[in-house]
This record gives C-alpha cells, structure tokens and sequence, in this order.
C-alpha cells in the first residue's frame, strides 16, 4: 500500500515513515511542506495520504487544505489526517463531502504502532478513524434537533465507537454486549438514520458521516 506523509517535523516525520514501512507500507514520499505534498500527491497519486493539518509556509490549515484539493481532483482519495490539537472546522472540513475514506487522529495517536497502522488501513480501505477527542468535540457542538436525536443513548454511543472504527466484535467487548445485540442495535441505527439498503460496509461509513456531520 503506496502512502505519502507530509510532516513538518524531522523526527516525527522519519519515525512515521519509519513505522509504517515496518508494518508493510511503501512510503513513496515523505514531505516537509505544502508545495511539496501537492506536487507528491499529483506525482504519486498514492492509496492513502497521512497528513498534518499545519505545514510551512503558512502553518495554518496549508496540509489539510491541500490534501482536500487533491481529493476533489480524485474523488475519495483517502486522507488521514494528523493534528495536535481538535480543530472542529478540520473535522467538518474533511468529512464535508460524504464520500468517506478519511481520518482524523491526534498526533498521541501515533505512540501506539499498532493502532496507528490500523487506522491508516481503514482509511485507505474506504473507512472512517476518527479520534475519539475529535469525536467527543464534534459531539459536544450538536444540537438536539439532528437525525441523531431519534437514537437512544445505547445507540448512540455504539455509533460513536462505530466512529471510532472499531469492528462488530470490539464494540461488543467494549460494552459488555453480544455480538447480535450490537448487530441488533446497528440494524436500528441504519433505519433510524434513513440509510438505503445497500453493502453493509457503505452503510456503515454513511452512518458514521451522519453521525460525524450532524453532531
């Protein structure tokens, strides 16, 4: 799997780079700032980009804005992107289109290895990784007069670790609950929401950006 990494920082640049060749990626370019992730993006046109909101010259929004901007010339070009802090407006930003494949860590997130290779594979498969301090900030913003106020709490907050990227199983292990309980409460979340019946993968991403976009 092709990555581009844009990462201002020397140190946490290579140890990304570093991290993710050890877990199978192809690091076909690591860069420091905004013009260069834009010509990496056209040049590469790689499976997943994992890239920092903030980057030289301006070191405002320049990585997230350019990494939208390659999307819309490829439409759901997967993104994960990393920040220090949760900027609300970057979330809305990102999943602003509905098409899925996006991600939004903090940069802690990249302390454990594992988890972060696995978010990084969820995105570029089509999915959602949304850290869960991105989702709590989202979620504290929200009114009551959104699709999500028809969910009951158990629901919601299964959809909240749906966010989260976590699987069927892990929601289950996460709540105490059976694996058909949580398919049961899955099933009423897609109706409740007006989801098409469609592949239950799609399904779930649109749930998620429902729920992300609502909130």
């Amino acid at each position: 799997m092709r990555v581009v990494l844009a990462e201002d920082l020397h140190l946490l640049r290579d140890g990304l780079a570093l991290l993710l060749e050890s877990h199978g990626f192809t690091i076909t370019a690591a860069v420091a700032d905004g013009p260069s992730l834009r010509d990496a993006l056209t040049r590469h046109r790689p499976d997943v980009a994992v890239v920092d909101v903030r980057l030289p010259p301006t070191f405002t929004d320049e990585g997230l804005q350019i990494a939208l901007e390659a999307r819309r010339a490829t439409p759901g070009l997967p993104i994960l992107v990393l920040s220090a802090h949760v900027e609300q407006l970057y979330a809305r930003e990102l999943l602003a289109d509905g098409a899925g494949a996006v991600g939004y860590l903090l940069k802690d997130r990249v302390l454990n290895g594992d988890q972060f290779a696995d978010a990084v594979r969820r995105v570029a498969a089509g999915g959602t990784a949304m850290d869960p301090q991105v989702i709590a900030k989202l979620l504290n913003a929200g009114g009551a007069n959104t699709p999500l106020s028809r969910l009951t709490p158990r629901e919601r907050e299964v959809l909240e670790l749906m966010a989260q990227g976590r699987s069927n199983a892990a929601i289950a292990q996460r709540l105490f609950l059976s694996d058909s309980a949580i398919s049961k409460h899955i099933a009423a979340i897609f109706a409740k929401l007006g989801l098409p019946i469609s592949d239950d993968d799609n399904r779930r991403v649109m749930a998620v950006l429902t729920f992300l976009n609502a909130s």
